[in-house]
């Protein structure tokens, strides 16, 4: 089996990257065809053998890797690029290529021919392909569109795939806006009280930390503050980070000034699970996530988009030693707030359904970390102390497939939506109209009659023998009769007896 395209490519200069997901090669076949992962390619389609000739050949058929490109582009000649660019000045692809190798070596083609003005423009990224930026800005030179979700220095690639396109065309934000709008004002006031409460609680579960009523009141504030601008700089995420660490000892002063690691708790190398950027990436990877996250160059960016890449950009970049977990959950409802993707003071409380979808989470994450960690050499040294070589090249953290990861999040916003805050909406009405009911036929204290309902209602409705035997003494076997018929009839309005995780 013959390779072509970008696995010739990787294969003939010995880049380390992330496997493709789809290499391409010749098999005996009459048209391009998958089949099993693998692009097969006719042997009457074989490129010339160069590695122009087979970058060219991937850009047409295979799409557009900026990771290939950027660790194959120091290996073009600039006289084999001006020399195709003469042949075909309207060429598609190989100004495609040419715009990308400038971009990605800071060297300039000179004296290129005027034919170039003709070629109709032509998108970095094909939107049949992937999903794009909307607001693309044109390259004069090269007349193409820069559509790419981000900037040369952090523009991960997301792949059209049927489910994502099945989820994003369910607009799950705008069905989050529809769904909030219609909730009486009083009502959505607790409910986004509820929200801000179990988000800052379900995002230190995720990274089993013991939540404390000062670290809570923090992070609720902090969340708070996601509707406001700020300029992400480097002094802010350190006082981010102080903020929502659980420990003295934690707290840092500036972003990582070494080598850190994520451990499965296995001695030596093997449980190295991760290891994120070397620290001289640290400042432009964090720049133009910052500015992902912020919109300004980004505005043709979905919401839901900017989210998942800044959420996830942020965790792999993994600036700090404590806290990337948290702050980059942050980050996804700070990039949800700055887009306007949900009016000010309301908040998705994404973190309670990736909470109960723990190995979903996990997966996205290792979609990443897995084929990453493969091409670092790790040399266990003494105690905790290892020695780390990046085999593979930079742009693997720059450029990555963030497909799973998008996909991730746009399940999690529909599940929050339709789990969580129609649950807690369902709650509350249930409450108010079983508490009304029950203050007009019995004399409940009001802290006692709360946690009744509340424990019924997280039973189906019902009280347990054991409840019932917990509060003989204090409430009159008829109310505790009474608030079961109400709140079980007031399930039944809704259409359903609900369980309240």
């Amino acid at each position: 089996m013959k390779a072509v395209g970008y696995q010739h490519v990787i294969e003939q200069l010995g880049l380390r990257l992330i496997p493709l997901s789809r290499p391409a090669a010749l098999r005996s076949v009459t048209r391009m065809e998958e089949m099993s992962g693998l692009l097969a390619v006719p042997g009457e389609m074989e490129p010339s053998p160069s590695i122009l000739g087979h970058l060219l050949f991937a850009l047409k058929h295979e799409g557009t890797n900026l990771q290939v490109l950027a660790a194959a582009a120091p290996s073009l000649a600039p006289a084999d690029l001006l020399s195709e660019i003469r042949r075909t000045p309207t060429g598609r692809y190989i100004r495609i290529l040419c715009f990308a190798w400038e971009k990605l070596t800071g060297e300039t083609l000179e004296e290129l021919p005027p034919g170039i003005m003709q070629a109709k423009a032509a998108p970095l990224f094909d939107p049949e392909l992937y999903l794009t930026n909307t607001g693309v800005s044109r390259d004069p030179r090269w007349r193409v569109l820069c559509n790419g979700l981000g900037d040369w220095d952090f523009c991960p690639i997301v792949r059209r795939t049927k489910e994502l396109d099945a989820l994003l065309s369910e607009n799950p934000l705008e069905q989050v806006r529809a769904y909030l709008a219609q909730v009486p004002p009083a009502t959505l006031e607790r409910v986004l009280a509820w929200a801000y409460l179990h988000e800052t609680r379900s995002s230190y579960e995720i990274e089993h930390e013991n939540l404390s009523g000062n670290k809570a009141e923090s992070f609720t504030k902090l969340l708070r503050q996601a509707h406001t601008r700020h300029e992400l700089t480097e002094e802010f995420y350190v006082e981010l980070q102080n903020t929502v660490v659980t420990s003295p000892q934690a707290v840092e002063a500036s972003f990582r000034l070494n080598q850190n690691h994520l451990s499965d708790g296995t001695p030596g190398p093997r449980g190295v699970t991760y290891v994120p950027p070397p620290v001289a990436m640290l400042p432009s990877l964090i720049g133009s996530i910052s500015r992902l996250a912020n919109s300004d160059s980004c505005a043709g960016i979905e919401p839901l988009l900017r989210a998942a890449l800044t959420s996830f950009g942020f965790v792999f970049t993994h600036p700090f030693n404590d806290g990337n977990g948290r702050l980059s959950r942050f980050l996804a409802h700070y990039a949800l707030c700055q887009s306007g993707a949900l009016p000010n003071g309301m908040i998705l409380p994404l973190s309670t359904a990736m909470k109960r979808n723990e190995r979903q989470y996990l997966q996205a994450l290792q979609s990443f970390s897995v084929p990453a960690r493969k091409l670092w050499n790790v040399v266990w040294l003494d105690g905790p102390n290892f020695e780390f070589e990046l085999k593979g090249h930079e742009s693997i953290y720059r450029y990555f497939d963030a497909t799973d990861v998008v996909q991730f999040i746009a399940r999690m916003t529909l599940e929050t939506l339709r789990t969580d805050l129609h649950s807690e909406v369902d709650f509350l009405a249930c409450y108010d109209e079983v508490a009304r009911a029950t203050n007009d036929r019995f004399d409940v204290p009001g802290s006692t009659l709360a946690n009744l309902i509340v424990m019924a209602f997280q039973n189906g409705g019902t009280f347990s023998q054991n409840r019932r035997k917990q509060y003989r003494d204090q409430v009159d076997p008829a109310a505790m009769d009474f608030i079961e018929q109400e709140l079980q009839n007031a399930l039944r309005k809704i259409g359903a007896l609900v369980t309240k995780a």
